[in-house]
């Protein structure tokens, strides 16, 4: 009988029974079967046998059988009502596209839930053997067994052990995040930092019994990633495992020591490895659970490994706000991008006017956006300088980009040194040699303006050449201090993201004040803000010295040059009995060790002296660009000195290329001679380039270096230069994974890179440098000749003609 019977039978009964009346009790029980028929014909009150039915009385029986067998199905009904309702509770979609849907009882239902348990703790035994399994292979890390680890750590770890046993999604993310051994480690596939993003994002409530309301704060167990520095000791000099371990550390392009520090620097010798832990241990805990590690896998060996891991390469996702400092740099980006939009806005619609504001579109973006892209220059303008400039620019981030990639793991790293390891590497290694240029331009400028001023008998004013010198590096230099300090830490993350940007802004909060004095070179690079900008010190101290140096060649030209040439002398030799004495180098030779370059910058690199002699080479190339205007040479004489040019340059560029092998061994000798004598061979073919480019001497390699969309690098190269470490460190820091070397093209030409090096210095220029200059100019007024003012030179100095020069304005 089916629901639908059921229930029409109900509502017609019902129906019946309000309709009807004088119902009368049924002769007989429908629960024996009687005939409905027999009941309908039979008369209980006629004696004789005489019917009298009439038409009520037979309308009251019927509606009385009819009621007593509905009565009797909705029993018979109520007695399969249970088993009916489980067996639609219980049904699946598998089982009613299975087939008709058969009887279902209480029993087997039962039966159903005893083997569903019994599955259920088949699979917790069958999950609890594959954890044993698997990690038997690869056993976590148990920070609490340090014998000091804290009590929070000791019960963040229980937790933890205990999820993993129980094969918890959380635990089991946590250990998979560590780094484990990989196959290629003859190939330098050593260093393993994990999954930082999956260690970082693990976040799990601490059980009731693990919790401690005075100390927790959340009561949250976090990811906790770690990077660990290992470095194997050796117990004998066995060939056979020095060269397993010299393939292991790939061949040492970068010899460090333990304690080098390594943000600045790569600790090639080093293993990185990435482990994650829970948030509650220290790192401490996990130097000691490393150690431990390692000791335990090479008992017996003789083999033993120095650990460290230090506090700020620990990391925990922090949702904390920003600190005070942070707010205050951010709302200082803002306000200047707020001038900088309404003095545009300014520029814009007053662009009509005959005269406009000059203070109020000092800052504007489409004024200084104009000036930046225009590639006129002025007639006398010495136009080969922009090109030498690009070049040593574009070879200067060249060598700093090969320095940064030692940062990053490769998975072939011992074949990626072995291809580097080669003697064309020179154009990578000789950094050095890219910076003198600037040097020689920086003193060549300076000179070149200040005898022009002289030759038309205008006063020096050495105050305002100095605060113009301040007003056009200082702004720039701060706005990228600031923002690297407390504005870009907080831009990403990543395995390194703490020593190569986080240590660089912690060591800028102390030491900051340095560089805005310039004095940042005398400290040491390890402890310097901004390595980098070293270059600036340098270059600001020679400049405050050149005016005395220049007046005095002015002065008395003889003894001035012998005393400018006696200068380059004593720096020359300087430099190389320096490299001598302290075992020095200043190219980076395969194999070389980080303790002597970081020597060879503070004794030598930074040191103003010892790089005075091309700055000075500069000074004397200006005099002599003004004193010997449009000086006519022979066709021997230039091809005499196109010779010797060419030959200074393949001096300083191709002869220190043997040092680059992957078998050189350390020659002090070599290191002095290169030193001391490639800086002045490079400046010297520059110095050629701009004589005869500037006096018309022209051929295919000045009118290249004197293209005019060269002018346009120029203005951008201080930002070019200010810009590139923190854009290779940025993307340094947030590399997450292992990759894998092709090329040495694929690596340095990082299109995504040199984009944004080239938007960040617009950024820059447009913004801090081009607005400070044209203050500059407001505030700093050119002088107009006044002979009484003007220190007369002697005769001797006096050229024959003095004409005006366009530059020297």
């Amino acid at each position: 009988m089916s629901w639908m019977t059921l229930v029409f039978l109900l509502a017609v009964a019902l129906a019946l029974g309000q309709a009807l009346e004088g119902v009368v009790q049924p002769t007989c029980s429908l629960k024996d079967n009687c005939n409905l028929g027999e009941n309908l014909l039979t008369n209980p009150g006629g004696a004789d046998g005489s019917v009298d039915v009439s038409g009520d009385k037979l309308e009251s029986k019927i509606a009385s059988i009819f009621e007593d067998k509905v009565n009797y199905s909705l029993k018979l009904f109520a007695d399969e009502a249970t088993t009916t309702i489980l067996e639609y509770q219980t049904a699946n979609l598998s089982d009613l596209h299975a087939g008709p849907l058969g009887n279902f009882s209480i029993h087997q239902l039962e039966k159903n839930l005893e083997e569903d348990d019994q599955v259920e703790e088949d699979e917790r035994v069958y999950l609890y053997n594959i954890g044993k399994r698997f990690l038997a292979i690869t056993q976590p890390f148990d920070p609490a067994r340090n014998p000091d680890a804290s009590s929070l750590c000791r019960r963040q770890m229980r937790q933890y052990l205990s999820a993993l046993d129980n094969f918890d999604l959380w635990a089991l993310k946590m250990h998979d995040a560590s780094g484990k051994l990989n196959s290629g480690i003859l190939n330098g596939n050593i260093n393993q930092p994990g999954d930082f993003d999956q260690c970082m994002g693990i976040q799990q409530p601490m059980r009731e019994q693990d919790q401690d309301q005075e100390q927790d704060e959340d009561n949250l167990l976090r990811g906790q990633y770690c990077l660990a520095y290992a470095q194997p000791v050796l117990p004998h000099k066995s060939k056979r495992l020095q060269s397993f371990f010299k393939l292991i550390q790939s061949h040492g392009p970068f010899k460090s020591e333990f304690n080098d520090p390594g943000h600045r620097v790569p600790r090639y010798s080093l293993i990185n490895w990435g482990i994650c832990v829970p948030s509650g241990c220290s790192a401490r805990d996990v130097e000691y659970t490393v150690a431990e590690y390692l000791a335990n896998q090479t008992a017996s060996t003789g083999i033993t490994f120095n650990v460290r891991v230090e506090p700020q390469m620990c990391q925990v996702r922090d949702q904390r706000p920003w600190d005070r400092n942070t707010t205050w740099a951010v709302r200082f980006f803002l306000l200047v991008l707020s001038v900088a939009v309404l003095s545009t806005i300014y520029d814009r619609s007053t662009k009509t006017q005959p005269k406009q504001n000059a203070w109020f579109t000092a800052f504007s973006l489409d004024k200084n956006l104009r000036w930046l892209f225009s590639t006129s220059s002025a007639p006398g303008d010495i136009e080969a300088v922009h090109g030498i400039r690009f070049l040593n620019a574009m070879m200067l981030i060249f060598s700093h980009k090969s320095m940064a990639m030692f940062f990053n793991p490769y998975n072939n790293r011992t074949a990626m040194s072995e291809s580097l390891g080669q003697p064309w590497t020179v154009i990578g290694r000789a950094a050095s040699l890219y910076t003198d240029p600037f040097l020689l331009f920086s003193g060549m400028l300076t000179s070149y303006s200040l005898f022009g001023r002289l030759m038309k008998q205008q006063p020096i004013r050495l105050k305002n050449e100095y605060v113009s010198r301040l007003m056009r590096i200082v702004p720039p230099l701060a706005a990228l201090i600031l923002f690297c300090t407390y504005v870009l830490p907080l831009w990403g993350s990543g395995p390194q993201w703490n020593l190569v940007v986080g240590h660089h802004a912690d060591i800028c909060k102390k030491n900051w004040w340095r560089n805005l004095l310039f004095i940042h070179n005398y400290f040491g690079f390890s402890e310097m803000c901004l390595t980098h900008t070293h270059h600036l010190g340098i270059d600001t101290e020679l400049f405050a010295v050149a005016p005395l140096l220049i007046l005095g060649l002015w002065r008395w030209p003889r003894r001035g040059l012998a005393f400018l040439l006696l200068l380059c002398t004593v720096g020359t030799a300087a430099r190389y009995y320096t490299t001598i004495v302290n075992q020095l180098s200043n190219y980076i030779y395969f194999g070389t060790n980080i303790q002597r370059l970081f020597r060879t910058a503070d004794y030598m690199y930074s040191f103003p002296p010892h790089r005075s002699t091309v700055y000075i080479m500069g000074i004397l190339l200006g005099y002599v660009l003004r004193k010997f205007q449009n000086a006519k040479l022979s066709s021997l004489q230039l091809r005499l000195g196109w010779l010797g040019a060419t030959v200074c340059l393949l001096a300083s560029l191709l002869g220190p290329a043997p040092m680059g092998d992957i078998n050189y061994v350390y020659n002090s000798t070599h290191a002095a001679i290169y030193a001391a004598f490639a800086p002045i061979a490079w400046c010297l073919f520059f110095s050629w380039i701009v004589f005869v480019s500037h006096n018309g001497y022209k051929n295919k390699i000045t009118k290249l270096f004197a293209w005019r969309g060269f002018q346009v690098s120029t203005k951008l190269s201080y930002a070019i230069y200010l810009t590139q470490f923190p854009v290779f460190f940025f993307n340094v820091g947030r590399r997450r994974h292992i990759h894998h070397y092709y090329n040495f093209v694929s690596i340095i030409l990082d299109t995504n890179e040199f984009i944004s090096i080239f938007l960040a210095s617009v950024a820059l220029t447009v913004l801090f440098d081009a607005p400070f200059q044209n203050l500059k100019k407001l505030l700093i007024k050119r002088p107009t000749a006044s002979p009484a003012k003007v220190l007369a030179p002697s005769a001797e100095a006096q050229p024959s003609t003095a004409p005006h020069h366009p530059h020297s304005d």
